[in-house]
């Protein structure tokens, strides 16, 4: 595969939420119609992305995985393609959030980091499915009553309760900042 790249961005060895922050930056450097090649190691870079590239109106023109690299290609939308970036209005600190699990309230917490992420640390009781696999699995969350949010930083869980709010889900809350700070119980069952 033959793809003309007019930029490459190297976050290998970066975790989430890096190498997007370093995309969004370095997108600004490109001409409309540029491409720009992301190199990643993050396994989740994938998934957010994708999902970041169609909440901007950029083009995700695919991945091509090289080894233990992962290479992303965007194109950079023209004006009248580019949307603004949106965030999910409805947030919920991590201390909040621990209120709720501690009064036993009828909450649903769901996880969006990759089964990797997952399998080393969760909120008990808390279901798995990665953002990347959000949009096949909608079926396994109908049940789900106040949904609740979480990824390791915030970034991935704004982009599925977006993603949620759109295909009509209701009470869907993002959790803030994420599971890198969560102090409160921890399952590590794989």
């Amino acid at each position: 595969m033959e793809i003309t790249v007019n930029k490459v961005l190297d976050a290998k060895g970066l975790a989430c939420p890096m190498p997007i922050v370093k995309t969004k930056k370095e997108m600004t450097t490109l001409e409309p119609g540029q491409v720009m090649e992301i190199q990643a190691t993050d396994k989740g870079s994938t998934a957010d992305i994708k999902a970041w590239a169609e909440n901007t109106g950029h083009q995700y023109l695919g991945t091509v995985e090289e080894g233990s690299v992962l290479k992303h290609y965007l194109r950079k939308a023209s004006a009248e393609e580019e949307k603004p970036e949106t965030t999910h209005p409805d947030i919920m600190n991590l201390d909040d959030l621990l209120m709720k699990i501690k009064g036993n309230e009828k909450i649903s917490v769901l996880d969006v980091r990759e089964p990797a992420e997952y399998a080393f640390g969760h909120i008990p009781g808390s279901i798995n499915i990665p953002l990347g696999e959000l949009e096949q699995r909608f079926e396994e969350l109908n049940n789900a009553e106040n949904l609740h949010i979480i990824c390791r930083s915030g970034n991935r869980s704004d982009l599925a309760a977006q993603k949620l709010t759109a295909k009509g889900f209701k009470n869907v809350k993002n959790v803030v900042p994420g599971m890198k700070e969560w102090a409160g119980p921890v399952d590590k069952s794989h």
